[in-house]
């Protein structure tokens, strides 16, 4: 599996032949270069590390511009390793990877962080559907999430319980997600459907090789 770091553009729609309207997410992915190979003698598992996306050097640190420099390369703003290639795949140390290992048409896989939602209550996380009707009093119990434990046995919550809380700001991966068309000159990828994140978002795009 090789793959590049790219940063969501946005959204946009093409046309394919048939004329059928095909949504997709504009990615800017590479130039990512190599700098770190990591082996299984050395590092006890094999996997390359790509970097990409220019970074001030006044603020890189004195071991990250060392780490850099060895590779042939500026600083780099987003760091990712990418493991469980074929050996025939394996990238050299300083190699300028770009949106050309990849093919119009194939299918790769897409990680990234979704949008944070804050803290949210049971209908917006879950699907709940509400207590009741609006009719019988019920003015102020459309939205909460109504009983949550029993009362003398077990006397307490089960751990797991569907509650408000935190949503969103996870990892998220999808597969099997088509590239629809390459851009090479300005080094985007449209791929079918959404991907996880907001605009301006570092997504890790996975190539199984």
């Amino acid at each position: 599996m090789s793959g590049l770091i790219g940063k969501k553009i946005g959204m946009t729609s093409i046309f394919d032949e048939a004329g059928k309207n095909i949504p997709c997410t504009v990615i800017e992915a590479g130039p990512c270069v190599v700098t770190q190979v990591l082996t299984k003698d050395k590092n006890g598992y094999d996997a390359i590390q790509l970097s990409f996306d220019e970074k001030k050097e006044r603020r890189t640190n004195k071991p990250m511009k060392g780490h850099f420099a060895k590779a042939g390369t500026t600083p780099k703003k987003v760091l990712a390793e990418f493991s469980r290639f074929e050996e025939g795949h394996r990238k050299q140390f300083g190699e300028v990877l770009t949106v050309d290992i990849f093919i119009e048409g194939e299918f790769i896989d897409v990680v990234g962080t979704s949008k944070g939602k804050g803290f949210q209550g049971v209908v917006k996380r879950h699907g709940f559907g509400g207590v009741g009707e609006k009719t019988h009093g019920q003015h102020d119990r459309l939205r909460a999430p109504g009983s949550i434990g029993a009362s003398s046995y077990p006397s307490r919550v089960f751990k797991g319980l569907r509650m408000a809380g935190r949503m969103g700001n996870d990892k998220v991966k999808i597969i099997n997600s088509q590239v629809i068309k390459l851009i090479p000159e300005k080094n985007l990828i449209l791929v079918k459907g959404s991907v996880p994140g907001a605009k301006g978002a570092y997504i890790k795009i996975e190539r199984w090789s």
